[in-house]
């Protein structure tokens, strides 16, 4: 038996509405070094955006490392497998990768050519052992691909979508050369999969929009498992099992805080079958949401919410909740922030955002002019509709003063 650890879209160096994520990553790296030891892992993939960011903060970095020289040192016997994501460098990535491979860690960061100037698909190809030393599986590492790494259009149909399918192909097949005594078929790959479900709100659109869906067929069926990266929330792609992305280790914004957030455990049994079950990660630190859903509520409903939260005490502040308020506003309230921190001056609470809606339309100016003419419009004209369009009421005469003196300083200074 061969017993696999899947994992994606970590996001190490992340910030949400400027504060750092690293004490998060720091306990999940932690919960995933206990895991792999308890479950008795003989393989550990990671399948993209390990980083936030092609050039990743130093604490980032040295929390990869770190994590990655305590996995082999717990567990010697450990194959560990690690491709590059749409957020992260391949070229940093890769820098490394003859250094750790001696470790027995594999990074793919990108594709890249052999001296015949083809794409080297042996580089991508990797064995996987159990801890009998047993030759049980192949690993086909496919990262995340760039336009640059797909082939010349041809014919018709959508040249994105078939140059990665042709990429695949081409690797699947060495991957079958590979596999000469029926060992199991593994592939990884980070990308945007037809009726995948989306995060929106931090989620990079890929391969030239996500309009660009790829097809389940791109994995045929004798493929035992396919580890995917990139969406944040754990999903099987088209009902199939063996087709999965683990999601995010942690939520990635507000939207993601009742993501069920995993591992995926895999066993590849004799025959190729297989048993698949989730772990799933304890959170860290608490994500609320005033209300509790999409919608938004006034202030004074806000801040009685806010006064009703049963929160532990005595938090150290890195361990303390995030909070995201969605306030229904009639008008600008300029205070709006210190009341709200006021009421939560005393609270074990970090407030990252305050999003408001106000009860104007919000409609553009060009839809409320109509056919008035461009030369006939005040500046103080279009201020006041702006306003109006937006809040619902007049502008405040104050405010209006207010604009009359910029304006006057503006004409001053020609």
């Amino acid at each position: 038996m061969l017993r696999i650890i899947h994992t994606a879209d970590w996001h190490l160096g992340h910030y949400l509405h400027g504060v750092s994520r690293h004490y998060e990553h720091q306990s999940f790296l932690d919960f995933l070094l206990d895991q792999l030891k308890q479950t008795q892992a003989d393989v550990l993939m990671v399948a993209g955006d390990i980083f936030d960011t092609a050039n990743p903060p130093a604490t980032a970095q040295s929390q990869l490392y770190d994590f990655l020289v305590k996995a082999r040192v717990n567990n010697p016997q450990l194959n560990i497998i690690l491709i590059g994501g749409n957020h992260d460098s391949a070229a940093r990535l890769d820098a490394p990768a003859s250094l750790l491979k001696s470790l027995g860690i594999s990074v793919i960061g990108g594709l890249k050519n052999n001296e015949q100037g083809k794409i080297d698909w042996q580089r991508l190809l990797i064995p996987l052992y159990n801890k009998n030393k047993e030759l049980v599986a192949w690993c086909g590492a496919m990262p995340f691909l760039r336009h640059s790494d797909l082939p010349p259009a041809e014919g018709e149909g959508d040249s994105l979508v078939s140059g990665v399918k042709s990429r695949y192909a081409d690797l699947i097949q060495a991957l079958k050369n590979k596999a000469t005594n029926n060992e199991a078929l593994i592939l990884t790959g980070h990308c945007y999969m037809v009726g995948g479900n989306l995060s929106e709100l931090s989620e990079r659109k890929i391969l030239g929009g996500n309009q660009h869906a790829l097809p389940v067929d791109l994995f045929p069926e004798d493929i035992t498992y396919t580890a995917l990266g990139h969406l944040h929330r754990a999903q099987t792609v088209a009902k199939q099992d063996n087709i999965r992305y683990s999601g995010s280790p942690i939520p990635l914004s507000f939207d993601e805080q009742h993501y069920p957030h995993q591992l995926v455990q895999i066993d590849c049994q004799p025959g190729k079958s297989l048993a698949i079950e989730s772990i799933l990660i304890p959170r860290s630190i608490d994500m609320l949401r005033i209300p509790n859903s999409n919608s938004f509520c006034d202030l004074d409903s806000a801040i009685t919410q806010l006064k009703q939260l049963k929160l532990k005490p005595d938090l150290a502040l890195e361990q303390q909740p995030f909070l995201e308020l969605r306030i229904s506003l009639e008008k600008p309230e300029p205070s709006l922030r210190q009341q709200i921190e006021e009421t939560i001056a005393d609270l074990p609470l970090r407030l990252l955002k305050i999003s408001t809606r106000y009860a104007g339309k919000e409609q553009g100016l060009a839809d409320s002019i109509q056919e008035q003419r461009l030369e006939d419009l005040q500046p103080e004209h279009v201020f006041q509709r702006c306003y109006e369009n937006k809040y619902a009421t007049e502008t405040p005469k104050e405010l209006l003063n207010l604009f009359h003196e910029l304006q006057e300083n503006i004409q001053g200074a020609d």
